[in-house]
């Protein structure tokens, strides 16, 4: 991996270019308190922010740790050759017109492949690509306003988007903020190359992703790893959705597994915590920097209002979050602050017998703490200081910071409403170790991600392979191979001669199912006929049936559930495996879920778990279990299946898989790959 040190704690920084641009990259690198050599280059010699400009390169004094280069793409390519002639520590190429464009400029993809040569060792961000802030350091090359000021450490941000990250810097939520990279066309030094880069720095608190696209599935693996055994975590907004489920119409898989389904697959595999909108992720990382991965699902909640108390448990009840019964230690400590006029509860409604007493709100919010509970929330909007006297909310601030030390437990004070937290009030609550929220819901969406349980024991997910045209196999076919991995298959006979269809089905025991080959949707194109329990009955199917070879099938009996298990190849994130409810079941239910293959038992029997139909695979209402070994050992057949021919596979699908007491038995199968 590159060094990217000198590039993003530069002692001298060269603005190459004349334009507005570069104007504002030597403002931005003031602004931020950089004090460093800051030169812009241009062969006119002209005056840019106050300084003259060097003529060339050549003329710089000393080294160059860091370029912004600031001119057309194709000058960029000599600029950056240049660069590395001259040793420089690295460059950020704002131009576009590379890869982004080569839908409209086919000259794009050799462009972007030149300046990767050209570039060599030395590291480049973009381009088509803003740059980045240190306010760790005090430096950074940022061609625009930002909002960044020195912070001793916080969170770094790593985004593909320049204006998201403009956005950011502005935030007025209290978080300090010790990086904002933007990466643009990651032509050669990607997200994850800087995000391992800055897991070494042990002033980042923790890193948030804006992702577009994943790219090196292994680069993200790896910084996973490493955060993970750093105990950093990474927070995320992905954006973009996968083509591949407009690709394919065949079954159930491609729309079910499509969208971003394995997205979230591949990020839940890497304990990447995503964020549901831009106000979440930034309270997320608040929260990860005050307090890194919190313990558990366990919270507490106390508010002076019954309404703040029902709103803090409504906004939970669709997360993983749990507020647990006060134990007979916090109700004594309660009842000994509070009195006898509150009734206890989690959360609590204090009421506001002990409002503007400071000691008091100490001592409640103090009972309210437990060893067990990872953090209890505060709730509290302070008043618009424009138009109110804030003095009367001091007291919240001084009891939680008083609550904190004495308990040495974690508080957040909670704003129901995002403004009603000033920014300067979250400033000394953080100062203090107690978190400070902007909005209860996006408070407790982003608890929500902090408290889930990183992943364990995954490989390496199974790469998808270069593009391929593939072909759909008959079914008796695609049983049979998936037979040779262990899947378990009813008895059939193929059969060319439909006068042979009675007596096959003689033969193979009725009732029998008569199918016709070829077909992914049977049922929709005459190809299905199911129950047929003599000869006369086969025969009279057959008339009703569409052209082409059969299948004569033995009829599963005693099922107690019908599951989908498919994979398909989502040329961004491996091979999608996906469970749900499968049969008639499958397109009104809207009951699945995904995960990566390979996936291990114990992450599939939990995936099998999260779906609605779980209870009838254990046991429902009196009825009997399924045979849950033999279901999952149905799911590996079809995972060594894709694992052996990872190099041809597309698409498999088994729909219904016929669950009885004693077996998992595939009723259809279907397989496109290449012949």
């Amino acid at each position: 991996m590159r060094n990217l040190s000198r590039l993003l704690n530069p002692k001298s920084i060269a603005v190459i270019g004349g334009g507005a641009w570069c104007t504002s990259i030597i403002v931005a690198a003031h602004q931020i308190g950089f004090e460093g050599i800051l030169r812009p280059v241009h062969p006119s010699g002209k005056i840019i922010a106050g300084i003259p400009s060097l003529p060339s390169l050549d003329q710089f004094p000393g080294p160059i740790d860091a370029a912004f280069i600031g001119v057309n793409r194709r000058a960029t390519l000599d600029i950056v050759t240049q660069l590395r002639s001259l040793g420089a520590g690295g460059a950020t190429c704002f131009a576009s017109g590379f890869s982004e464009s080569a839908a409209e400029d086919e000259a794009g993809h050799d462009l972007q492949a030149q300046l990767i040569v050209a570039a060599g060792d030395m590291p480049i961000l973009g381009p088509n690509c803003y740059g980045f802030l240190n306010a760790l350091d005090g430096c950074g090359i940022w061609p625009d306003q930002h909002g960044c000021r020195k912070v001793e450490n916080g969170a770094a941000i790593l985004t593909q988007s320049s204006n998201i990250a403009i956005n950011l810097t502005m935030q007025a939520r209290g978080l300090p903020i010790a990086y904002v990279i933007t990466c643009g066309n990651q032509a050669q030094t990607s997200q994850t190359d800087v995000g391992l880069h800055l897991l070494d720095d042990p002033r980042v608190t923790a890193i948030g992703l804006h992702i577009e696209g994943f790219g090196d599935l292994r680069g993200w693996e790896a910084l996973s790893l490493k955060a993970q055994a750093k105990n950093i975590p990474l927070i995320a907004i992905k954006s973009g959705k996968s083509q591949q489920a407009q690709a394919a119409a065949l079954s159930h898989t491609a729309s079910l597994a499509g969208g971003d389904a394995g997205a979230q697959a591949f990020l839940d595999r890497l304990g990447i915590r995503r964020a549901s909108s831009l106000p979440v992720f930034l309270e997320a990382l608040k929260l990860a920097h005050q307090f890194g991965h919190l313990a558990s699902n366990r919270i507490a909640s106390i508010s002076c209002s019954g309404g703040e108390a029902a709103l803090a448990a409504d906004t939970a009840h669709s997360t993983g979050l749990v507020f647990p019964t006060l134990t007979a230690q916090q109700h004594a400590k309660l009842s000994d602050a509070l009195g006898p006029m509150v009734a206890l509860a989690n959360p609590l409604d204090y009421h506001t017998y002990i409002w503007r007493d400071a000691p008091a709100m100490t001592k409640a919010w103090a009972a309210m703490a437990d060893p067990e509970i990872a953090l209890t929330l505060l709730i509290s909007d302070y008043p618009r200081e424009d138009i109110c006297d804030p003095s009367d909310w001091a007291c919240v601030t001084d009891a939680a910071i008083a609550a904190a030390k004495l308990t040495q437990r974690p508080y957040a004070v909670v704003a129901s409403l995002a403004e009603l937290m000033p920014e300067h009030v979250a400033k000394r609550l953080m100062e203090n170790g107690v978190a400070a929220i902007n909005g209860l819901d996006h408070g407790i969406y982003a608890l929500d991600l902090l408290t889930r349980p990183l992943p364990q024991g995954h490989a390496p997910v199974l790469l998808p392979g270069a593009e391929r045209t593939a072909t759909l196999i008959d079914e008796h076919t695609a049983k049979q191979e998936l037979a040779q991995h262990g899947l378990q298959v009813p008895q059939s006979a193929k059969i060319s001669d439909r006068t042979s269809a009675a007596q096959a089905a003689q033969d193979i025991g009725f009732p029998v199912a008569v199918k016709i080959l070829g077909l992914a949707h049977k049922t929709d194109a005459d190809g299905l006929a199911l129950g047929l329990k003599s000869g006369d009955e086969v025969e009279a199917a057959l008339l009703a049936l569409a052209p082409g070879a059969l299948l004569v099938e033995k009829m599963i009996s005693g099922d107690i559930a019908e599951l989908l298990v498919g994979v398909i190849r989502d040329p961004a994130h491996g091979f999608v495996l996906t469970l749900a409810a499968g049969g008639t079941m499958t397109e009104l239910l809207d009951d699945h879920t995904s995960l990566l293959v390979p996936a291990a038992r114990v992450h599939v029997v939990a995936a099998l778990d999260r779906l609605k139909i779980a209870p009838l695979l254990h046991g429902y209402r009196g009825k009997p279990p399924t045979n849950f070994e033999a279901l999952l050992d149905a799911i590996d057949a079809v995972q060594s299946y894709v694992l052996a021919n990872a190099s041809t596979v597309e698409e498999v699908e088994i729909n219904p898989l016929m669950c009885t007491a004693q077996a998992a038995i595939a009723a259809d199968a279907l397989i496109r790959k290449t012949q």
